[in-house]
């Protein structure tokens, strides 16, 4: 055999570096070490070494939200299983994270010896429906089938814009391929879905009957148009139709907010301006790019009211409008058909106008999340991704107006709390073009914060604000005051990189407004990772009425 064949899993690591991702996020396991090696050695690849599997996994999804797309490498069974509920979390906001796993070889599994990381059974295979089902494709890896599984498993990852699920015994990992390489493309060169020509001519007929008798018009943006890698053709869109568009609290950031079109967040009653929900309901067509998830978060409690028979749905894989459906068609095809035949409309707009956050507080005043928001606000600039963890933080975020060239990342939907700190490693491994700054609570920090050593090993630069108020003060806000579970182990959160190993790291405690501005001065102008942990009093933390929370939970028994 020539020594240039690669082994099946040098293959697999190169085929996914063709796609121009240059990090792998893993914890290393005996039965993954080829795939340890292959990855290490992969010159186009740089492996991350994390604290956990879901840290892993996590910082793939981070990664993945920049870039569009990423790895993530464990072990058989416990490494797998561990990784999951993050790689759930991408499947969620609909990221391609492709998950590789090695497993005990075919030898070990033919015999049905009971080997570690096992149930003690000799079985085999009784792990694999659990990740695949976090995943939208799965693949068994062989010598004879490496080729072709690797171009399926790629293809379909990136047009359902999922993870995959990738597993190979360690001894079929290490043998040589059978069939002739295949070297792909960068992934923006990649076309992820095709539509079906005839569908696609009467979809875009369709839509542009409805625009052309429409006297007012909205879009809506959702995250899968920056998941499947289209802003570019959004903005083409909204620059050729002068069409004005809102975000939901999941597609914020997707699109500049400095934008002259943009409206602010529509999220039914809690939409920001406040006439914003009726600009968007009363319109005679509604643009509803990538599908609005009717998840409570993201529509104000349900409060949302789109007329269905008013709205466009252009969704990945289909167009709908009340009973009317038209499959077989891509987004990227339907929104660049539209915007080569639109004209332009009359632009929408609200009554209330957006602004910045007033600034507030005195020198010697406590911190609080009144005063330290609207800091948070003034020290982005272009280029900046801001990451917000799930709970309070995100719903003072949310209607926050970003500057230009600003991102935004959190994870309403799956709300998994601790996503945010190792998310932010991933962010900003992928984000080239500037700062990546996090905020989150003291509550879900304390779930993951280990991955601040793994910042510090391979030295990236993000700010991180930990809000500490010592309670879980969404759990509060959402239950009522008292119960001892809602209270937190009381960490020094300022010494926690030095004590991991952090060096040339700007870390703080703030209590005041003053040593709030100084710390965010400092942070401005570091040339290293900040870590500022900011006091919040405990007294924000109160319950939303008890009316709300039935309507949100609907465990009351109905009137």
């Amino acid at each position: 055999m020539a020594q240039n064949v690669p082994t099946v899993v040098e293959y697999a690591v190169n085929r996914l570096a063709d796609l121009g991702i240059d990090r792998a996020f893993g914890v290393p396991g005996d039965y993954a070490f080829p795939f340890d090696d292959a990855l290490e050695k992969c010159d186009r690849l740089e492996w991350v070494a994390c604290a956990n599997e879901l840290n892993a996994a996590y910082a793939a999804d981070g990664y993945s939200r920049v870039y569009g797309a990423s790895i993530l490498s464990t072990t058989y069974g416990v490494g797998e299983l561990s990784a999951l509920n993050g790689v759930m979390g991408a499947k969620s906001q609909r990221l391609p994270v492709f998950f590789l796993v090695g497993s005990p070889s075919t030898q070990i599994q033919r015999q049905g010896l009971v080997t570690h990381h096992t149930l003690g059974d000799g079985v085999y295979n009784n792990f694999q429906s659990i990740s695949a089902a976090a995943c939208c494709v799965s693949a068994n890896l062989t010598p004879d089938n490496v080729v072709e599984e690797m171009e399926r498993v790629i293809r379909d990852a990136l047009r359902f814009s999922e993870p995959a699920y990738i597993i190979v015994p360690m001894d079929y990992a290490v043998m040589p391929i059978n069939g002739a390489p295949i070297k792909g493309l960068p992934l923006a060169s990649v076309k992820r879905a095709k539509s079906d020509p005839v569908s696609l001519v009467a979809a875009i007929n369709f839509v542009m009957g409805k625009v052309n008798t429409a006297k007012s018009i909205v879009a809506l943006s959702s995250n899968l148009i920056a998941s499947y890698g289209l802003t570019k053709q959004f903005n083409d869109f909204l620059n050729k139709s002068n069409i004005a568009f809102a975000a939901t609290p999941m597609g914020k950031g997707v699109v500049s907010e400095s934008h002259p079109n943009y409206l602010g967040i529509y999220s039914g009653v809690t939409s920001t301006p406040k006439d914003l929900k009726s600009v968007v309901e009363s319109s005679d067509l509604v643009f509803d790019i990538g599908g609005l998830i009717p998840e409570d978060i993201n529509t104000g409690n349900w409060t949302n009211n789109l007329n269905p028979e008013k709205t466009i749905v252009l969704g990945d894989h289909y167009v709908k409008l009340g009973g009317t459906i038209f499959t077989g068609v891509a987004l990227e095809d339907v929104l660049m058909g539209i915007t080569q035949c639109i004209k332009p409309v009359t632009k929408l707009a609200t009554n209330e106008k957006l602004s910045l956050f007033p600034m507030t507080g005195n020198p010697s005043d406590p911190t609080s999340s009144a005063n330290f928001y609207p800091r948070l606000q003034k020290m982005l600039r272009s280029g900046d991704v801001l990451v917000a963890e799930t709970g309070t933080c995100m719903l003072y975020m949310s209607p926050m107006l970003l500057p230009e060239g600003v991102g935004f990342q959190t994870q309403a939907l799956w709300g998994s709390i601790g996503w945010a700190t190792p998310a932010t490693e991933g962010v900003c491994m992928a984000n080239k073009n500037g700062r990546t700054i996090v905020v989150t609570g003291d509550g879900s920090h304390q779930l993951t914060a280990n991955e601040i050593g793994t910042m510090g090993r391979y030295g990236i630069k993000p700010i991180i604000f930990v809000l500490n108020n010592a309670l879980y003060g969404v759990e509060i806000v959402v239950s009522e005051v008292g119960w001892k579970y809602d209270d937190l182990a009381k960490w020094n959160y300022a010494q926690i990189p030095a004590a991991m190993g952090c060096s040339n790291w700007f870390c703080a405690k703030v209590s005041t407004v003053a040593e709030l501005d100084t710390a965010i001065e400092k942070a401005n102008s570091f040339d290293g990772a900040s870590y500022i942990e900011v006091m919040i009093p405990a007294s924000e933390s109160q319950p939303v009425p008890k009316q709300l929370q039935d309507h949100v939970y609907k465990a009351n028994i109905p009137a």
